[in-house]
Protein backbone atom coordinates (compact mmCIF):
# COMPACT_ATOMS: atom_id res chain seq x y z
CA UNK A 1 0.00 0.00 0.00
CA UNK A 2 1.58 3.12 -0.81
CA UNK A 3 1.59 6.55 1.19
CA UNK A 4 -1.15 8.01 -1.00
CA UNK A 5 -3.54 5.19 -0.11
CA UNK A 6 -2.08 4.72 3.67
CA UNK A 7 -2.21 8.23 5.31
CA UNK A 8 -4.78 10.16 2.29
CA UNK A 9 -6.84 11.36 5.20
CA UNK A 10 -4.03 13.26 6.87
CA UNK A 11 -2.47 14.38 3.57
CA UNK A 12 -5.34 15.67 2.19
CA UNK A 13 -7.52 16.35 5.22
CA UNK A 14 -10.75 18.08 5.20
CA UNK A 15 -10.56 21.34 7.23
CA UNK A 16 -13.69 22.06 10.00
CA UNK A 17 -15.97 25.23 9.42
CA UNK A 18 -14.26 26.43 12.38
CA UNK A 19 -11.07 26.07 11.34
CA UNK A 20 -12.09 27.67 7.37
CA UNK A 21 -13.00 30.37 9.34
CA UNK A 22 -10.59 31.38 11.38
CA UNK A 23 -8.18 31.11 7.33
CA UNK A 24 -11.20 33.47 6.26
CA UNK A 25 -10.73 36.28 8.38
CA UNK A 26 -7.19 36.63 6.63
CA UNK A 27 -7.60 35.55 3.26
CA UNK A 28 -9.28 37.00 0.19
CA UNK A 29 -12.30 34.95 -1.30
CA UNK A 30 -12.21 34.23 -5.31
CA UNK A 31 -14.69 32.90 -7.76
CA UNK A 32 -13.19 30.49 -10.13
CA UNK A 33 -13.79 28.46 -13.38
CA UNK A 34 -13.33 25.61 -14.86
CA UNK A 35 -9.70 25.90 -16.55
CA UNK A 36 -8.38 28.24 -14.50
CA UNK A 37 -4.54 28.22 -13.56
CA UNK A 38 -3.90 28.78 -10.11
CA UNK A 39 -0.32 27.90 -9.34
CA UNK A 40 2.23 27.21 -12.43
CA UNK A 41 5.26 24.71 -12.37
CA UNK A 42 8.13 26.87 -11.63
CA UNK A 43 6.31 29.43 -9.98
CA UNK A 44 8.24 30.95 -6.17
CA UNK A 45 6.18 31.53 -3.01
CA UNK A 46 2.69 30.71 -4.60
CA UNK A 47 -0.98 31.39 -2.68
CA UNK A 48 -2.22 29.05 -0.28
CA UNK A 49 -5.70 27.92 -1.24
CA UNK A 50 -8.76 26.52 0.52
CA UNK A 51 -11.14 24.95 -1.82
CA UNK A 52 -14.80 26.14 -0.69
CA UNK A 53 -16.55 25.09 -3.50
CA UNK A 54 -15.73 23.01 -7.04
CA UNK A 55 -12.58 21.04 -7.41
CA UNK A 56 -8.71 22.14 -8.05
CA UNK A 57 -6.78 19.33 -9.78
CA UNK A 58 -2.83 18.80 -8.97
CA UNK A 59 -0.91 17.86 -12.27
CA UNK A 60 2.48 16.92 -13.10
CA UNK A 61 3.99 17.71 -16.58
CA UNK A 62 6.10 14.91 -17.77
CA UNK A 63 7.51 13.62 -20.94
CA UNK A 64 4.69 11.28 -21.73
CA UNK A 65 2.06 14.37 -21.27
CA UNK A 66 0.17 15.12 -17.92
CA UNK A 67 -0.12 13.35 -14.81
CA UNK A 68 -2.39 14.11 -12.80
CA UNK A 69 -1.87 14.02 -8.49
CA UNK A 70 -4.54 14.65 -6.73
CA UNK A 71 -8.06 16.41 -6.59
CA UNK A 72 -8.64 18.76 -3.94
CA UNK A 73 -12.48 19.16 -3.53
CA UNK A 74 -14.35 21.75 -0.47
CA UNK A 75 -13.00 22.35 2.47
CA UNK A 76 -9.68 20.43 1.00
CA UNK A 77 -6.25 23.09 0.50
CA UNK A 78 -3.09 23.45 -1.78
CA UNK A 79 0.51 23.24 -1.27
CA UNK A 80 3.26 20.58 0.35
CA UNK A 81 7.31 21.05 0.83
CA UNK A 82 7.81 23.90 -1.03
CA UNK A 83 5.77 26.72 0.41
CA UNK A 84 7.97 26.53 3.04
CA UNK A 85 11.14 26.29 1.08
CA UNK A 86 10.81 28.93 -1.07
CA UNK A 87 11.73 26.25 -3.87
CA UNK A 88 10.23 26.31 -6.92
CA UNK A 89 6.39 24.55 -7.19
CA UNK A 90 6.75 21.28 -9.54
CA UNK A 91 3.24 21.09 -10.20
CA UNK A 92 0.53 23.00 -11.86
CA UNK A 93 -2.78 23.69 -9.91
CA UNK A 94 -6.04 23.93 -12.08
CA UNK A 95 -9.41 24.00 -11.66
CA UNK A 96 -11.76 21.41 -12.63
CA UNK A 97 -15.16 22.87 -12.49
CA UNK A 98 -16.71 26.10 -11.19
CA UNK A 99 -16.18 27.27 -7.20
CA UNK A 100 -15.01 29.56 -5.14
CA UNK A 101 -11.46 29.62 -3.11
CA UNK A 102 -9.70 31.26 -0.09
CA UNK A 103 -6.58 32.81 -1.03
CA UNK A 104 -3.30 33.47 0.90
CA UNK A 105 -0.64 34.87 -0.06
CA UNK A 106 2.92 33.64 1.07
CA UNK A 107 3.21 36.21 4.17
CA UNK A 108 -0.30 35.76 5.19
CA UNK A 109 0.45 32.06 4.82
CA UNK A 110 3.71 31.93 6.73
CA UNK A 111 1.88 34.50 9.42
CA UNK A 112 -1.19 32.21 9.39
CA UNK A 113 1.12 28.72 10.51
CA UNK A 114 3.23 30.79 12.97
CA UNK A 115 0.57 32.25 14.91
CA UNK A 116 -2.96 29.21 14.63
CA UNK A 117 -1.25 26.22 16.38
CA UNK A 118 -4.06 23.79 15.43
CA UNK A 119 -3.98 24.75 11.72
CA UNK A 120 0.23 24.49 11.88
CA UNK A 121 0.01 21.01 12.73
CA UNK A 122 -2.72 20.34 10.58
CA UNK A 123 -0.87 21.94 8.10
CA UNK A 124 2.30 20.80 8.25
CA UNK A 125 1.68 17.43 8.59
CA UNK A 126 0.04 17.41 5.36
CA UNK A 127 2.92 19.30 3.53
CA UNK A 128 5.80 16.72 5.38
CA UNK A 129 3.15 13.36 4.03
CA UNK A 130 2.84 15.39 0.90
CA UNK A 131 6.39 15.56 0.07
CA UNK A 132 7.28 11.96 1.28
CA UNK A 133 4.50 10.59 -0.91
CA UNK A 134 5.94 12.14 -4.10
CA UNK A 135 9.39 10.45 -2.97
CA UNK A 136 8.15 7.48 -2.69
CA UNK A 137 6.52 7.33 -6.26
CA UNK A 138 9.03 9.38 -7.73
CA UNK A 139 6.94 12.17 -8.78
CA UNK A 140 9.66 14.87 -9.55
CA UNK A 141 10.15 17.74 -12.07
CA UNK A 142 13.24 16.02 -13.32
CA UNK A 143 14.78 12.35 -14.78
CA UNK A 144 18.37 11.42 -13.90
CA UNK A 145 19.82 8.92 -16.93
CA UNK A 146 22.72 7.15 -14.85
CA UNK A 147 24.13 4.02 -14.60
CA UNK A 148 24.90 2.19 -11.68
CA UNK A 149 28.72 1.93 -12.45
CA UNK A 150 29.51 6.11 -12.38
CA UNK A 151 30.20 7.37 -9.10
CA UNK A 152 28.90 10.49 -10.60
CA UNK A 153 25.00 9.14 -10.45
CA UNK A 154 25.37 7.85 -6.88
CA UNK A 155 26.65 11.46 -5.76
CA UNK A 156 23.43 13.17 -7.88
CA UNK A 157 20.80 10.19 -6.24
CA UNK A 158 22.19 11.31 -3.19
CA UNK A 159 22.00 15.17 -3.52
CA UNK A 160 18.11 14.88 -4.75
CA UNK A 161 17.35 12.22 -2.19
CA UNK A 162 18.61 14.03 1.05
CA UNK A 163 17.61 17.41 -0.15
CA UNK A 164 13.63 15.88 -0.40
CA UNK A 165 13.94 16.53 -4.14
CA UNK A 166 11.69 13.65 -5.77
CA UNK A 167 12.90 12.56 -9.40
CA UNK A 168 12.20 9.67 -11.79
CA UNK A 169 15.57 7.77 -12.84
CA UNK A 170 16.67 5.45 -15.73
CA UNK A 171 18.89 3.23 -15.83
CA UNK A 172 21.57 2.84 -19.32
CA UNK A 173 22.17 -0.69 -18.36
CA UNK A 174 18.82 -2.10 -17.57
CA UNK A 175 16.10 0.05 -18.22
CA UNK A 176 14.15 -0.28 -21.73
CA UNK A 177 13.57 2.85 -23.87
CA UNK A 178 16.40 5.07 -22.50
CA UNK A 179 18.14 5.59 -25.94
CA UNK A 180 14.85 6.71 -27.05
CA UNK A 181 15.44 9.42 -24.24
CA UNK A 182 18.86 9.66 -25.10
CA UNK A 183 17.99 10.52 -28.94
CA UNK A 184 15.69 13.02 -28.01
CA UNK A 185 17.95 14.78 -26.24
CA UNK A 186 20.62 14.38 -28.41
CA UNK A 187 23.10 12.87 -25.47
CA UNK A 188 24.84 9.66 -25.43
CA UNK A 189 25.73 7.02 -23.40
CA UNK A 190 29.26 8.90 -22.60
CA UNK A 191 27.73 11.68 -21.15
CA UNK A 192 26.00 10.15 -18.11
CA UNK A 193 24.59 10.71 -15.88
CA UNK A 194 22.62 12.84 -17.44
CA UNK A 195 19.76 15.31 -16.05
CA UNK A 196 16.61 16.50 -17.99
CA UNK A 197 15.20 19.47 -15.78
CA UNK A 198 12.21 21.58 -16.41
CA UNK A 199 10.93 18.90 -19.51
CA UNK A 200 13.52 20.61 -21.85
CA UNK A 201 16.68 21.48 -20.31
CA UNK A 202 19.58 19.03 -19.89
CA UNK A 203 22.54 19.08 -17.75
CA UNK A 204 25.62 16.49 -18.78
CA UNK A 205 26.98 15.11 -15.35
CA UNK A 206 26.31 18.37 -13.42
CA UNK A 207 28.01 19.64 -9.82
CA UNK A 208 25.46 19.55 -7.19
CA UNK A 209 25.45 23.52 -7.65
CA UNK A 210 24.78 23.66 -11.11
CA UNK A 211 21.59 21.34 -10.46
CA UNK A 212 20.42 23.30 -7.87
CA UNK A 213 20.73 26.15 -10.04
CA UNK A 214 18.46 24.70 -12.99
CA UNK A 215 16.23 23.47 -10.08
CA UNK A 216 15.75 27.07 -8.50
CA UNK A 217 17.34 26.76 -5.71
CA UNK A 218 19.48 29.26 -6.08
CA UNK A 219 19.98 31.97 -2.40
CA UNK A 220 21.44 34.93 -3.33
CA UNK A 221 24.02 36.36 -0.73
CA UNK A 222 22.98 39.97 0.25
CA UNK A 223 26.56 41.34 1.40
CA UNK A 224 24.98 44.62 2.74
CA UNK A 225 22.47 42.94 5.00
CA UNK A 226 24.09 41.75 8.60
CA UNK A 227 22.61 39.34 9.72
CA UNK A 228 22.25 38.62 13.72
CA UNK A 229 23.26 34.75 13.18
CA UNK A 230 24.71 32.92 10.33
CA UNK A 231 24.68 28.99 11.18
CA UNK A 232 27.68 26.99 8.89
CA UNK A 233 26.39 23.66 8.44
CA UNK A 234 22.94 22.06 8.51
CA UNK A 235 23.37 18.74 10.76
CA UNK A 236 21.70 17.89 13.64
CA UNK A 237 23.44 21.03 15.79
CA UNK A 238 23.24 23.27 13.23
CA UNK A 239 19.18 22.93 12.34
CA UNK A 240 18.43 23.29 16.46
CA UNK A 241 20.12 26.03 16.80
CA UNK A 242 18.70 27.37 13.44
CA UNK A 243 15.25 26.43 15.00
CA UNK A 244 15.89 27.71 18.19
CA UNK A 245 17.43 30.86 16.80
CA UNK A 246 14.71 31.53 14.31
CA UNK A 247 11.62 30.95 16.72
CA UNK A 248 13.37 34.02 19.23
CA UNK A 249 13.05 36.19 16.28
CA UNK A 250 16.76 36.18 15.04
CA UNK A 251 17.20 36.89 11.77
CA UNK A 252 19.19 33.59 11.17
CA UNK A 253 20.86 32.24 8.01
CA UNK A 254 22.30 28.93 7.54
CA UNK A 255 24.81 27.41 4.92
CA UNK A 256 24.84 24.13 4.16
CA UNK A 257 27.27 22.63 1.39
CA UNK A 258 25.36 19.71 0.33
CA UNK A 259 22.66 18.32 2.05
CA UNK A 260 20.86 18.71 5.85
CA UNK A 261 21.30 15.71 8.39
CA UNK A 262 25.18 15.73 8.05
CA UNK A 263 27.14 12.72 8.92
CA UNK A 264 23.51 11.49 10.67
CA UNK A 265 21.10 12.43 7.74
CA UNK A 266 23.23 9.09 6.09
CA UNK A 267 22.01 6.90 8.62
CA UNK A 268 19.09 4.61 7.76
CA UNK A 269 17.94 4.32 11.13
CA UNK A 270 18.18 6.12 14.88
CA UNK A 271 17.06 4.34 17.64
CA UNK A 272 18.05 6.44 20.65
CA UNK A 273 16.86 9.72 19.80
CA UNK A 274 14.06 11.08 22.49
CA UNK A 275 10.45 10.97 21.69
CA UNK A 276 10.80 8.38 18.32
CA UNK A 277 10.38 4.68 19.91
CA UNK A 278 10.67 2.96 16.87
CA UNK A 279 13.07 5.00 15.36
CA UNK A 280 13.60 7.82 12.85
CA UNK A 281 15.57 8.02 9.72
CA UNK A 282 18.46 9.92 9.71
CA UNK A 283 16.82 11.36 6.52
CA UNK A 284 13.63 12.12 7.69
CA UNK A 285 15.00 13.75 10.85
CA UNK A 286 16.48 15.97 8.82
CA UNK A 287 13.87 16.66 6.73
CA UNK A 288 11.39 17.58 9.52
CA UNK A 289 14.47 19.60 11.00
CA UNK A 290 14.71 21.75 8.18
CA UNK A 291 10.65 22.15 7.53
CA UNK A 292 10.10 23.58 10.96
CA UNK A 293 13.36 26.00 11.16
CA UNK A 294 11.67 27.39 7.64
CA UNK A 295 8.42 27.43 9.31
CA UNK A 296 9.88 29.76 12.07
CA UNK A 297 11.38 32.25 9.09
CA UNK A 298 15.08 30.41 9.19
CA UNK A 299 16.66 30.91 5.75
CA UNK A 300 18.33 27.53 5.03
CA UNK A 301 21.20 28.13 1.56
CA UNK A 302 22.23 25.10 -0.30
CA UNK A 303 24.25 24.53 -1.99
CA UNK A 304 26.50 27.35 -0.29
CA UNK A 305 30.26 26.00 0.59
CA UNK A 306 31.63 28.25 3.76
CA UNK A 307 35.52 28.76 2.37
CA UNK A 308 36.76 30.80 4.58
CA UNK A 309 36.12 33.12 8.02
CA UNK A 310 37.26 36.60 8.07
CA UNK A 311 37.21 36.96 11.88
CA UNK A 312 39.78 40.45 11.62
CA UNK A 313 36.52 42.65 12.71
CA UNK A 314 33.04 42.32 13.37
CA UNK A 315 31.16 41.69 12.25
CA UNK A 316 32.49 38.92 10.92
CA UNK A 317 32.39 37.75 7.12
CA UNK A 318 32.14 34.22 5.65
CA UNK A 319 33.31 33.95 2.38
CA UNK A 320 30.66 31.75 0.47
CA UNK A 321 32.23 30.19 -2.66
CA UNK A 322 31.75 31.63 -5.66
CA UNK A 323 28.75 34.10 -3.63
CA UNK A 324 30.61 36.84 -2.43
CA UNK A 325 30.58 36.96 1.88
CA UNK A 326 27.89 37.31 4.31
CA UNK A 327 28.43 39.85 7.23
CA UNK A 328 26.54 38.18 10.88
CA UNK A 329 27.02 39.64 14.76
CA UNK A 330 27.51 36.19 15.44
CA UNK A 331 28.65 33.02 13.91
CA UNK A 332 28.08 29.29 15.28
CA UNK A 333 30.10 26.38 13.72
CA UNK A 334 28.84 23.38 13.07
CA UNK A 335 30.27 22.12 10.05
CA UNK A 336 30.48 18.59 10.95
CA UNK A 337 32.86 15.40 10.47
CA UNK A 338 33.20 13.46 7.44
CA UNK A 339 34.27 9.03 8.13
CA UNK A 340 38.41 9.39 8.16
CA UNK A 341 39.31 7.52 4.75
CA UNK A 342 41.22 4.26 4.30
CA UNK A 343 44.68 4.55 4.08
CA UNK A 344 44.54 2.22 0.51
CA UNK A 345 46.03 3.60 -2.72
CA UNK A 346 43.53 2.50 -5.02
CA UNK A 347 40.64 4.00 -2.45
CA UNK A 348 39.99 7.07 -4.61
CA UNK A 349 39.28 4.50 -7.99
CA UNK A 350 36.29 3.11 -5.92
CA UNK A 351 34.51 5.70 -4.38
CA UNK A 352 30.83 5.68 -5.57
CA UNK A 353 31.51 2.89 -7.26
CA UNK A 354 32.07 0.05 -4.64
CA UNK A 355 33.24 1.91 -2.06
CA UNK A 356 30.15 4.15 0.31
CA UNK A 357 30.11 6.37 3.13
CA UNK A 358 26.18 6.08 3.93
CA UNK A 359 23.85 2.88 3.86
CA UNK A 360 20.92 5.05 2.99
CA UNK A 361 18.13 3.32 0.35
CA UNK A 362 20.12 4.69 -2.75
CA UNK A 363 23.03 2.34 -1.75
CA UNK A 364 21.37 -0.41 -0.62
CA UNK A 365 19.35 -0.80 -4.07
CA UNK A 366 22.87 -0.68 -5.70
CA UNK A 367 24.02 -3.87 -3.46
CA UNK A 368 21.02 -5.96 -4.34
CA UNK A 369 21.19 -9.45 -3.04
CA UNK A 370 25.17 -9.25 -2.73
CA UNK A 371 27.72 -9.85 -0.30
CA UNK A 372 29.02 -6.51 1.48
CA UNK A 373 31.60 -5.27 4.30
CA UNK A 374 31.01 -2.90 7.02
CA UNK A 375 34.13 -1.33 8.16
CA UNK A 376 33.93 0.29 11.37
CA UNK A 377 32.69 -0.21 15.31
CA UNK A 378 30.58 2.58 16.25
CA UNK A 379 26.73 3.50 16.34
CA UNK A 380 26.48 4.11 12.26
CA UNK A 381 28.27 1.24 11.88
CA UNK A 382 26.28 -0.69 13.08
CA UNK A 383 23.15 0.58 12.23
CA UNK A 384 24.58 0.11 8.57
CA UNK A 385 25.13 -3.47 9.40
CA UNK A 386 21.38 -4.16 10.73
CA UNK A 387 20.08 -2.30 7.90
CA UNK A 388 21.96 -3.85 4.65
CA UNK A 389 21.46 -7.57 6.46
CA UNK A 390 17.44 -6.88 5.24
CA UNK A 391 18.56 -6.87 1.66
CA UNK A 392 22.38 -8.18 1.31
CA UNK A 393 22.75 -12.19 1.21
CA UNK A 394 25.25 -11.36 3.32
CA UNK A 395 27.31 -8.45 6.04
CA UNK A 396 30.65 -8.98 6.99
CA UNK A 397 31.55 -6.68 9.78
CA UNK A 398 34.95 -5.58 10.23
CA UNK A 399 36.93 -3.93 13.47
CA UNK A 400 40.20 -3.59 14.39
CA UNK A 401 39.79 -3.58 17.92
CA UNK A 402 39.24 -7.33 19.98
CA UNK A 403 34.89 -6.16 20.06
CA UNK A 404 32.27 -4.29 19.84
CA UNK A 405 31.05 -3.66 23.60
CA UNK A 406 33.07 -0.07 24.16
CA UNK A 407 32.21 1.29 20.87
CA UNK A 408 28.82 0.56 20.22
CA UNK A 409 25.65 0.80 21.37
CA UNK A 410 24.53 -2.73 23.97
CA UNK A 411 21.22 -2.75 21.14
CA UNK A 412 22.69 -2.73 17.83
CA UNK A 413 25.67 -5.12 19.42
CA UNK A 414 22.53 -7.65 20.15
CA UNK A 415 21.33 -7.13 17.31
CA UNK A 416 24.63 -7.88 14.86
CA UNK A 417 24.98 -10.93 17.66
CA UNK A 418 21.39 -12.27 16.81
CA UNK A 419 21.00 -11.85 13.12
CA UNK A 420 22.20 -15.00 11.30
CA UNK A 421 23.44 -13.06 7.67
CA UNK A 422 25.71 -10.91 9.52
CA UNK A 423 29.98 -11.99 10.19
CA UNK A 424 31.78 -10.13 13.11
CA UNK A 425 35.30 -10.09 12.50
CA UNK A 426 37.19 -8.50 15.24
CA UNK A 427 40.96 -7.90 15.28
CA UNK A 428 40.71 -7.21 11.24
CA UNK A 429 41.75 -4.62 8.74
CA UNK A 430 41.30 -4.21 5.31
CA UNK A 431 44.20 -4.66 3.16
CA UNK A 432 43.63 -4.41 -0.58
CA UNK A 433 40.59 -3.61 -3.38
CA UNK A 434 41.08 -4.80 -6.46
CA UNK A 435 38.70 -3.87 -9.79
CA UNK A 436 38.66 -2.63 -13.14
CA UNK A 437 35.82 0.27 -13.24
CA UNK A 438 34.12 -1.20 -10.12
CA UNK A 439 35.41 -2.60 -7.26
CA UNK A 440 35.41 -6.73 -7.49
CA UNK A 441 37.31 -8.25 -4.54
CA UNK A 442 38.75 -7.27 -0.98
CA UNK A 443 41.38 -8.51 0.80
CA UNK A 444 41.33 -8.11 4.41
CA UNK A 445 44.05 -9.68 7.39
CA UNK A 446 43.27 -10.73 10.69
CA UNK A 447 45.48 -9.74 13.48
CA UNK A 448 48.45 -12.12 13.03
CA UNK A 449 46.54 -14.31 10.79
CA UNK A 450 46.24 -15.11 7.08
CA UNK A 451 45.07 -13.26 4.59
CA UNK A 452 41.27 -14.14 3.05
CA UNK A 453 40.32 -12.63 -0.47
CA UNK A 454 36.46 -11.97 -1.16
CA UNK A 455 34.49 -11.51 -4.09
CA UNK A 456 32.59 -8.65 -2.28
CA UNK A 457 31.89 -5.48 -4.19
CA UNK A 458 30.38 -3.07 -2.06
CA UNK A 459 32.52 -1.49 0.94
CA UNK A 460 30.80 0.81 3.52
CA UNK A 461 33.17 2.66 5.39
CA UNK A 462 32.57 4.38 8.85
CA UNK A 463 35.49 4.54 10.74
CA UNK A 464 37.08 7.58 12.85
CA UNK A 465 36.06 11.49 12.11
CA UNK A 466 37.60 14.16 10.26
CA UNK A 467 36.66 17.38 11.16
CA UNK A 468 35.86 20.24 8.38
CA UNK A 469 37.45 22.79 9.54
CA UNK A 470 40.37 23.89 6.88
CA UNK A 471 38.03 26.94 6.60
CA UNK A 472 38.78 28.03 9.74
CA UNK A 473 42.89 27.87 10.25
CA UNK A 474 44.63 31.12 11.15
CA UNK A 475 41.32 32.32 12.88
CA UNK A 476 39.92 29.92 15.76
CA UNK A 477 41.88 27.82 17.92
CA UNK A 478 41.94 23.98 17.28
CA UNK A 479 43.38 21.02 18.68
CA UNK A 480 45.94 18.92 17.46
CA UNK A 481 43.20 16.76 15.17
CA UNK A 482 41.19 19.76 13.72
CA UNK A 483 38.78 20.09 16.09
CA UNK A 484 37.37 23.54 17.55
CA UNK A 485 38.01 23.95 21.01
CA UNK A 486 35.63 25.72 22.85
CA UNK A 487 35.21 27.03 26.99
CA UNK A 488 37.11 25.16 29.10
CA UNK A 489 39.15 23.39 26.60
CA UNK A 490 41.14 26.50 25.47
CA UNK A 491 44.13 26.99 26.89
CA UNK A 492 45.14 30.22 29.39
CA UNK A 493 46.64 31.87 26.14
CA UNK A 494 43.96 31.01 23.72
CA UNK A 495 41.27 32.58 26.43
CA UNK A 496 43.34 35.45 26.60
CA UNK A 497 44.30 36.20 23.12
CA UNK A 498 41.06 38.24 22.04
CA UNK A 499 39.55 40.08 24.57
CA UNK A 500 36.16 39.89 25.42
CA UNK A 501 33.60 42.75 27.19
CA UNK A 502 34.16 43.46 30.99
CA UNK A 503 37.09 40.84 30.87
CA UNK A 504 34.75 37.29 30.89
CA UNK A 505 36.15 34.28 30.02
CA UNK A 506 34.83 32.34 26.94
CA UNK A 507 31.45 30.95 27.17
CA UNK A 508 30.46 27.11 27.13
CA UNK A 509 30.38 26.64 23.61
CA UNK A 510 32.43 29.82 22.64
CA UNK A 511 35.51 29.29 20.45
CA UNK A 512 38.90 31.91 21.07
CA UNK A 513 36.39 34.49 19.31
CA UNK A 514 34.12 36.24 20.76
CA UNK A 515 31.05 35.63 19.45
CA UNK A 516 31.98 32.65 17.73
CA UNK A 517 30.36 29.07 18.81
CA UNK A 518 30.85 25.44 17.73
CA UNK A 519 28.52 22.91 18.75
CA UNK A 520 28.43 19.01 17.63
CA UNK A 521 30.52 16.81 15.98
CA UNK A 522 32.99 19.31 14.86
CA UNK A 523 33.73 20.60 18.44
CA UNK A 524 36.60 19.12 20.35
CA UNK A 525 35.28 17.41 23.49
CA UNK A 526 31.55 16.63 22.15
CA UNK A 527 29.71 13.24 22.42
CA UNK A 528 29.33 12.05 18.74
CA UNK A 529 25.87 11.38 19.29
CA UNK A 530 22.50 13.08 17.56
CA UNK A 531 21.05 13.76 20.82
CA UNK A 532 23.53 15.89 22.18
CA UNK A 533 24.33 17.71 19.01
CA UNK A 534 20.79 18.81 19.61
CA UNK A 535 21.32 19.30 23.02
CA UNK A 536 24.20 21.87 21.83
CA UNK A 537 22.64 23.78 18.93
CA UNK A 538 19.55 25.12 21.50
CA UNK A 539 21.51 25.49 24.15
CA UNK A 540 24.07 27.98 22.15
CA UNK A 541 21.11 30.02 21.01
CA UNK A 542 20.90 31.47 24.84
CA UNK A 543 24.72 31.97 24.83
CA UNK A 544 24.24 33.91 21.19
CA UNK A 545 21.78 35.85 22.42
CA UNK A 546 24.11 37.07 26.21
CA UNK A 547 26.92 38.05 23.21
CA UNK A 548 24.42 40.29 20.85
CA UNK A 549 23.76 42.18 24.37
CA UNK A 550 26.79 42.77 24.74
Amino acid sequence: MSLFEERSAQMFPRLGEAQVARIAAHATRRRVHTGDVLFHEGEVNRHFFVVLAGSVAVVQRGGDGERPIVVHEAMQFTGEFDMLTGRPTIHRGQVVSDGEVLALDHAQFRNLVLADSELSDVIMRAFILRRMALLEQSWGGIVLVGSRFSADTLRLKEFLRRNGEPYSSLDVEHDPGVQVLLDRFHVSVTDVPVIVCGGDKVLRNPSNEALADCLGWTTSIDEVRVRDLVVVGAGPAGLAAAVMAASEGLDTLVIEGNAPGGQAGSSSKIENYLGFPTGISGEALAGRGVTQAEKFGAEIAIPRHAEKLDCARRPYAIHVRGHGTVRARAVIIASGVSYRKLALPDLPRFEGVGIYYAATAVEARVCGDEEVAVIGGGNSAGQAAVYLSGSARHVHVLVRAGGLAESMSRYLVRRIEETPNITLHVRTEMEALEGDGHLERVRWRQRDGAAEEHGIRHVFTMTGATPHTDWLRGCIALDAKGFVKTGPELSPDERDAFPRPNGRPPHLLETSRPGVFAVGDVRAGSVKRVASAVGEGSVCIQLVHRCLQE
